[in-house]
């Protein structure tokens, strides 16, 4: 069995790292899942309008875009293994002490901090799992780290459906704070990358990383992966942080709408599995572009559906492909670049992508208050994924099994 070593640690194996760093991946997914229904409830309880339900969504990307690139950069100077218990901390608070407020202005507030906690724990996580397996399970193991994304929107369906009708949102939210007594077990029990351990360079500028990220090396790269970001996130958070909401405005009930993005949840699960099975056999660009169109399909009938048949169907596909996309992009953004500037520039293409996140929900909120059909809204998300498997065909290199530089 993979074993990960490390200098201040004893060895780990691959399976109780991946476990280690896939439950703080499951917090984060399960505070995000948890915000989608909490809108959902909001917009009943505070009467809020399609416009401010769109700003709920973006300030929280608005927070990610800011925390994945300071944590990025600060993840090549301190250490992967700080950063990810920082986030975690960080996100598991501001998530609690927003379940206090009264007002859209003060949840508002804590949102931001929330978002800049998981945007800076996903990039960080995913490179110091890729810097501490070998090259030819590399990818499966990172996209099995994603998996775990599934696991906490479940886990975030189950309590909205059962907890959020007959406790209240308060409740849901507090619950989303126990990831901080999880951070103080992992910084006893986790060791940091050995690649980072071992090429370590504390003579490096921040400025330094952040030039050599578009230097001529790895400029192309770069521009494939800000592209690939910015579309994925766009039409991610456009679309499954309005499914709840999108379902009622379909004519369901909120419970049904709670349990039908339930069963939709599911079929994340078997999208991450075949993922990571096809990413060390087909590649990952392979990966990304079937999987990223198989997104686009999906979206594009579920914005037309009219009936719950076809809503549950293509809404299952939904989930199967753009969360099995997900792990594939996880996997290959590391990947891109050397140890020294690896955390930088994955935690700048998460930025990057995090302004589509910002802008997502807005355009939702935005094009429905001016009576735009949801059809036609998921139509701009259907184009904005192609761009982005355009960019992957003819920007992006095939890193399978490739070591690490």
């Amino acid at each position: 069995m993979t074993t990960i070593i490390s200098k201040e640690k004893k060895p780990l194996s691959r399976n109780k790292l991946l476990g280690i760093a896939g439950f703080g991946w499951m917090f984060d997914a399960m505070d995000v899942g948890i915000l989608s229904f909490v809108i959902a409830a909001l917009a009943v309880e505070w009467n809020l309008s399609p416009g401010q339900m769109g700003w709920i969504g973006s300030v929280n990307s608005i927070g990610m875009a800011v925390g994945a690139f300071v944590f990025g950069i600060f993840a090549d100077r301190i250490g992967r293994k700080q950063v990810f218990i920082l986030t975690l901390l960080f996100f598991s608070v501001a998530s609690g002490l927003s379940a206090l407020t009264t007002t859209l202005a003060a949840f508002l507030v804590f949102r931001f901090f929330v978002g800049m906690g998981l945007g800076g724990e996903l990039p960080v996580a995913s490179t110091l799992v890729s810097e501490s397996v070998e090259a030819k399970e590399r990818g499966r193991v990172v996209v099995l780290l994603e998996s775990f994304w599934a696991a906490g929107w479940l886990v975030a369906a189950l309590i909205s459906y059962f907890i959020i009708p007959n406790f209240g949102w308060r409740v849901a939210l507090v619950i989303t704070a126990l990831p901080a007594f999880y951070a103080i077990y992992l910084r006893i029990n986790l060791p940091d990358s050995p690649q980072f351990t071992a090429n370590r360079v504390n003579n490096r500028s921040y400025s330094q990383n952040i030039k050599e990220v578009w230097s001529k090396a790895y400029a192309k790269s770069t521009l494939m992966l800000w592209i690939l970001w910015f579309t994925v996130v766009f039409s991610y958070y456009g679309m499954f942080l309005w499914l709840p909401s999108v379902m009622i405005g379909k004519g369901f009930d909120m419970i049904t709408s709670f349990k039908y993005v339930l069963i939709m949840t599911i079929a994340q699960l078997p999208g991450y599995f075949s993922a990571a099975w096809l990413i060390e056999k087909a590649g990952r660009k392979f990966v990304l572009v079937v999987y990223l169109l198989g997104t686009a399909a999906s979206a594009y009938v579920f914005g037309y559906a009219d009936t719950s048949v076809m809503l549950l169907t293509s809404g299952a596909f939904l989930s199967f492909f753009n969360l099995g996309a997900w792990g594939a992009l996880y996997a290959y953004t590391p990947e891109q670049y050397p140890t020294v500037i690896r955390a930088t520039g994955a935690g700048m293409a998460a930025a990057i992508g995090r302004i589509g996140g910002i802008l997502g929900p807005l355009l939702v909120g935005t094009l429905v208050t001016k009576g735009y059909d949801i059809g036609w809204i998921f139509s701009i998300f259907c184009i904005a994924i192609v761009i982005g498997v355009l960019s992957v065909i003819f920007l992006g290199k095939e890193t399978k099994q490739t070591e690490l530089e």
